[in-house]
């Protein structure tokens, strides 16, 4: 259907995103017999993080079966841990057999959303000149969406190619060429080992090694997957004790860090195995606890590292000159091509002058303020009708992010739910609540083993803030979000009263 420009599209809910969060929401609306909905995607076809990251060797180090929609278990998963063309498809298909489609409005880049005060409409904008507005507007922007390009001089003059895992240029033929990979994350661990056959020679610049454990990937073969087909149950069965598999990692990670000796035993002789250089051993070794960081999970990526055209370089990048990366000791190599591993904006999720809230604040400005936090993930005083999917410590260093979003989302249709029947114009998270929240958040995540394992990571803001893991069991945080506490919220009607 043609668009104009010049007019606004209105609707009950505006969702930002086309990954598993806005997905599933607008699934669960429609469940609810809510049809008036539009979801903005950036791109031109769904998926999310999973539709952008196509770099080699791309999956998910969290088991197939677990990561998925409860309602929509997929019985043809191939692996234990999917890659991500499987994971594309499985959003793709979801989003055709619940008709959703119709509500996407592909290329709609938001440039800006402004809570209009007066009307109690959120009016959005994107980069194409269209305008919407919406009673509500749910943010599915997910952390890992926005690459982190690293501030190095001389960067943005480099002679040769250059481009993030994230936006991997699969034109560029890397076979014969030298290439230096700039950070060794999730994403590095999996592409390395996938480019160095290809490759005359790698330099890896490494700034802190990660933990890494052995990955207990496997086929899925033809006999299980046709059991799950003829007897669902039976895969429920299987994600229910993954499930709790998982979550017991949470007594290493929160309740006593010092468990993570026993599994850091485990990864230690997993890298001895695979690496029997002692040199180069030694590179490899953390000098943090297991867990402090995000822990890996591969079975090839120490093995290439140990290949003979492969050197790991742990001198700091003072910068890059011509086609040369030059490190601290003044030594220059020169490469035809360098691969940025270096992550995501995740400390910086929302840019500036993207979200104005009450009284035209913006929301980045609102978090460089008082640091980056929200009421269960989801609300933010100063914010009305806006709700975030994957918000603020709702990160989770040991099980499926699915689980929390599916918690979020319920949450979020609970608050939908009660502002129709009682005809609320706006609902706005009080500041006591969001305080005390995050005064008890941070309580917790300050005794985890992401705050007392000796390392710095990107789960901590410049302030040493932990602002991105939820610090506990995640059946603790679904039974916070079962319910819309409307006590928790000041209203916008005239005849309404907060009630617990």
């Amino acid at each position: 259907m043609a668009f104009d420009a010049g007019m606004e599209r209105s609707s009950a809910v505006l969702i930002i995103g086309t990954g598993f969060s806005g997905l599933g929401l607008a699934v669960r609306l429609k469940q609810a017999g809510i049809d008036d909905f539009e979801i903005l995607e950036r791109a031109d076809s769904v998926g999310g993080t999973w539709r952008d990251n196509r770099y080699p060797g791309c999956a998910c180090d969290v088991q197939s079966h677990l990561y998925s929609f409860s309602f929509e278990q997929n019985p043809d998963w191939t692996r234990m841990f999917a890659q991500q063309p499987e994971i594309e498809r499985y959003l793709q298909r979801v989003a055709d057999k619940y008709d959703l489609l119709k509500h996407v409005r592909f290329g709609a880049n938001v440039v800006a959303a402004s809570w209009d005060e007066a009307a109690a409409l959120w009016r959005v904008k994107t980069a194409d000149g269209r305008s919407f507005s919406g009673r509500v507007l749910v943010s599915g922007m997910g952390a890992l969406s926005n690459p982190s390009i690293p501030k190095i001089p001389g960067l943005d003059e480099f002679g040769g190619k250059r481009f993030h895992s994230a936006q991997w240029d699969h034109d560029y033929d890397l076979s014969g060429k030298r290439v230096a990979v700039i950070g060794t994350g999730a994403s590095a661990i999996q592409f390395v080992p996938q480019i160095v056959p290809k490759l005359a020679h790698l330099d890896l610049y490494q700034r802190t090694p990660p933990w890494i454990m052995p990955k207990p990937d496997r086929a899925i073969g033809n006999g299980e997957r046709r059991l799950f087909r003829l007897l669902p149950f039976t895969q429920k069965l299987m994600r229910a004790g993954l499930y709790a598999m998982l979550e017991t990692r949470v007594f290493g990670f929160v309740v006593s860090p010092k468990l993570m000796t026993l599994v850091q035993r485990v990864a230690l002789r997993h890298l001895k195995r695979q690496v029997p250089d002692r040199a180069l051993r030694a590179k490899l070794r953390p000098n943090y606890t297991i867990g402090c960081k995000r822990v890996l999970i591969s079975d090839d990526y120490y093995p290439a590292l140990t290949q003979p055209q492969v050197d790991v370089i742990t001198d700091e990048i003072r910068e890059i000159r011509g086609n040369a990366v030059v490190t601290a000791d003044g030594q220059a190599r020169e490469v035809d091509a360098i691969i940025l591993g270096t992550g995501f904006t995740v400390q910086d999720p929302i840019p500036r002058g993207a979200i104005f809230g009450r009284n035209g604040r913006d929301l980045w400005d609102a978090w460089h303020e008082n640091g980056v936090e929200a009421y269960l993930g989801a609300s933010v005083h100063g914010f009305p009708n806006f709700f975030m999917l994957m918000g603020p410590n709702t990160g989770l260093g040991h099980t499926s992010q699915v689980y929390m979003i599916e918690s979020q989302i319920a949450y979020v249709m609970d608050g939908i739910r009660q502002m129709r029947e009682r005809g609320l114009r706006a609902v706005e998270v009080r500041a006591d609540v969001q305080r005390r929240y995050n005064e008890k958040v941070q309580g917790s995540v300050n005794a985890a083993i992401w705050n007392q394992g000796g390392c710095k990571s990107w789960y901590l803001d410049a302030r040493g803030r932990n602002t991105t893991i939820w610090p506990g069991f995640t059946f603790v945080f679904r039974n916070k979000t079962r319910r819309f506490r409307l006590g928790d919220y000041t209203l916008d009607a005239e005849t309404a009263t907060a009630r617990d």
